[in-house]
Order: C-alpha cells, then sequence, then structure tokens
C-alpha cells in the first residue's frame, strides 16, 4: 500500500497558496484493508474513506468509463491494480493531476508543473471530454486563477463538449454548485467569460448570454455593451468581497435588457420590471437558494430608484423601503445598496462616488425604523388605518432627519462668569 497527497493541496503548495485541506489516492489496497486500519466508508459511487484521526478523505486509486451521457454517466473500477498514473489521468487539469509521495516527492507524469510555471489551464487526456462538469470547473478556475490563460486546444475541446449536447444533460443541483462558487472566486467575471467563449452560457445562462452586444445610452455607459457592464459590476462585487447573493444579483440585475425591442436600443425602458419577471424562472432552472433568489428580484426591480434617490421626496423613498420590506428586513435592503453600488461603480470610464446614495438610503432607512409601530397602532381605532398613519410618521421622521442634517449641530455659548 502506498498513500499520495494529490490534487489541489499539491497545486496551491506550488502556488505558495494556503492548503486548507488535502486530498489522498491509496494504491494498491483494497476496501477491506482500509476497513481493517479504521477508515470510515463515505463514497457512493467508488471506495473514498476517511481517516480516523485527520476525517481527511482517502481514495483508492481507479479509472473510469464513460457508459451514458452527462455527469453520472461512468463506470469506475478500483482495485489494488491501478497505479497512480492511471488515476492521475482522469483528472480535469494537468495543474490538478499531480501528486507527493510519503517522502514529499512530486510525481508529475502530465506537465502540471510546467504549466503552472507558464499558467495555463490544459486538460491532462482526450477523456476531459467524458465529464461536462469539467466545462464548470474549467470556467471556475479561470475565476480563481486570472492570470492564467485557457490552452487552445482544450477552448476547443469545451466547445465541442457544449456542441455535442453534453452541457444539457448537467443536474441543476452540480451546476449550481459550481457557479456559486465561481461567483465567489476573486474573478467572477472570467468565469462568464470562458463559458461564453465555449458556448457552455448559452446554455447555461442564456438571459445573461444575450445581454453582449446590446447597447446602452454611452453617457450612462461609457462601456456601451450590456454584458460587458454586467461583468465590470460584477467584478466589483467580488473586489469588494460581497455575499454570494449580492454577487449573484449583481450578476442578473440587468437581464430584463435582454428582453428591449431593439428598435428601443440604446435606451431601455421598464428594463427593472422585466427583468424582476425573469428571475424567478431563472432561479427555478438553476433551485438557487431562497435568499439568493430574493435579494436578485429586489435589485432588478429596485436599482433604478435606489440610483435615483437624491432625486426623490422623503415620501416616495419611504415607500420604496417599505415596498423592499427593509423595515423588517434591513439586512437585506443593505446588502441591495450594495448591489446597486456595484451596478453604479461597473462603468469602465466613468468616475460615480455612489457614497452619498447610499449614505442617503441609510439615514432613510434609520430614520424610518426609529419610528415606534406599536406606539402608532395603539392610536388607531381601526386595523385599516395602521399603514397610512406608520408611513405618515415614518415619512416625519425622515424629514425631521434631514432637518437636523441641514441644519447641523447647534453651537453652545460659553459660560459665562455669572454662569459659572
Amino acid at each position: 500500500m502506498k498513500i499520495y497527497c494529490v490534487g489541489g493541496a499539491v497545486r496551491d503548495e506550488l502556488l505558495g497558496r494556503p492548503v486548507s485541506d488535502r486530498d489522498w489516492v491509496v494504491v494498491g489496497a483494497t476496501p477491506e484493508e482500509m476497513l481493517e486500519r479504521g477508515f470510515l466508508p463515505v463514497g457512493k459511487d467508488f471506495p473514498v474513506f476517511l481517516h480516523p484521526q485527520t476525517k481527511e478523505e482517502y481514495a483508492l486509486a481507479r479509472t473510469e468509463r464513460k457508459t451514458g451521457r452527462g455527469y453520472h454517466g461512468f463506470a469506475f473500477h478500483a482495485s489494488p491494480e491501478v497505479t497512480l498514473e492511471e488515476d492521475l489521468a482522469r483528472r480535469d487539469l494537468t495543474i490538478n493531476a499531480m501528486a507527493r509521495d510519503e517522502t514529499g516527492r512530486l510525481i508529475d507524469p502530465y506537465g502540471g508543473l510546467e504549466d503552472l510555471r507558464r499558467k495555463v489551464l490544459r486538460h491532462v487526456s482526450p477523456a476531459f471530454a467524458e465529464d461536462p462538469v469539467r466545462i464548470l470547473r474549467v470556467a471556475r478556475f479561470s475565476a480563481r486563477l486570472p492570470d492564467f490563460t485557457l490552452a487552445p486546444e482544450t477552448l476547443a475541446l469545451m466547445r465541442r463538449m457544449v456542441e455535442e449536447g453534453e452541457v444539457d444533460h448537467l443536474v441543476p443541483e452540480r451546476v449550481w454548485q459550481e457557479l456559486a462558487r465561481g461567483l465567489m472566486e476573486p474573478r467572477p467575471d472570467r468565469m462568464i467569460e470562458v463559458l461564453r467563449a465555449c458556448g457552455a452560457l448559452a446554455r447555461l445562462l442564456p438571459e445573461i448570454d444575450t445581454l453582449f452586444g446590446i447597447p446602452q445610452p454611452p453617457n450612462y455607459h461609457p462601456e456601451i455593451d450590456t454584458g460587458v457592464h454586467v461583468l465590470a459590476a460584477l467584478r466589483m462585487a467580488a473586489e469588494r468581497a460581497l455575499p454570494l447573493p449580492t454577487r449573484f444579483a449583481v450578476l442578473l440585475h440587468d437581464v430584463g435588457k435582454g428582453r428591449t425591442p431593439p428598435e428601443l436600443w440604446p435606451h431601455h425602458y421598464g428594463h427593472e420590471a422585466r427583468g424582476a419577471a425573469l428571475i424567478p424562472s431563472i432561479c427555478a432552472r438553476l433551485r438557487t437558494p431562497v435568499e439568493c433568489r430574493e435579494l436578485a428580484v429586489l435589485t432588478a426591480r429596485e436599482h433604478g430608484l435606489i440610483h435615483r434617490g437624491p432625486r426623490l421626496r422623503p415620501a416616495t423613498r419611504v415607500r420604496v423601503l417599505e415596498r423592499c420590506d427593509a423595515l423588517r428586513r434591513p439586512e437585506r435592503f443593505l446588502q441591495l445598496l450594495d448591489a446597486c453600488a456595484c451596478d453604479a461603480l461597473g462603468r469602465p470610464g466613468l468616475h460615480v462616488d455612489y457614497a452619498p446614495v447610499a449614505t442617503l438610503w441609510r439615514d432613510t432607512l434609520e430614520a424610518a425604523r426609529s419610528v415606534d409601530a406599536g406606539a402608532i397602532a395603539r392610536t388607531c381605532a381601526e386595523r385599516s388605518q395602521i399603514p397610512a398613519r406608520l408611513h405618515e410618521a415614518r415619512v416625519a421622521a425622515v424629514k425631521a432627519r434631514e432637518r437636523r442634517k441641514e441644519n447641523g449641530p447647534v453651537a453652545l455659548s460659553s459660560p459665562t462668569a455669572k454662569d459659572a
């Protein structure tokens, strides 16, 4: 029995990146031997075990054979006769097909170290084409390692896989898993670029793919192209280290522009409502978490009004808060503001100071939330009067706060001798 550290841990160590967990391959062993040593079986499709102390994963060396379409169409073979090289050959990229033995010696049968040095993402073998999930993984690695380039032959292979319909057989849960992980990488816009380059974006997120080539007014969007703007906004979300629901909302905030009649271009009147109507079906298809769907719908629907905040009357701003349920869910409203900031700042060539807009909305929210709803409700003779009375009180609180802010702090006179 020989044990090797494989995959991402070896890659990240060579890149000088922190290694969070390690995967191991065991050559020359049987499941019975692993059980005798105290390992806990966890693999459903092939033999994978948890170490009794570290709980790290140890997989028996295996090969795989394509038996059908999609991610599940494989038969696996694990036996003591399978070599390390055979196991590594089934991996996706050369930079993920390296191993270290128990002495620390690097084993690199497919040129992963050289591709690391050259900063190239390259598939290990033609077997790459057998698993469509690898398209998503390569796109995700492009987001994680944005200074790496995709080998032309790998991109060509990915295009062929899309053309042959492999991507159409991916299960929604796996698509969302990879998309979500890619959105949380340092350059999620690179993931979208790679998916678009190989044709997979048109199959998985056609609502985003169609945005490329759709013009916007150049005075508001110097980048003009709607797809380019979405990528710039998404990059801004990553630079600001925003959470997944916010990044997803940024990705979808302008999907309504894809439904604008071409004769109206470059204007997109009403795209907010069109986008908000599209998003539930997108989320149902991807089976996204509820919080991602809710924030995406909110952002698509409200971002135009949020941008115009300084030009809105206090009563209008309060109505926006009430419509967004911001008084009960202030944290989600702040996420909406973050998404809107990325939209505003994701316009290459246009300098935007969004801080005053965000501050105005935060102040409005704080003032509206200072109203004692219970006290207002107790003064109403009919329950039907409560919403209107609450709205009036909130508007009054916002106006009072803004008056105080305009007037500034009151200067106190110095005490006189008599006062002293």
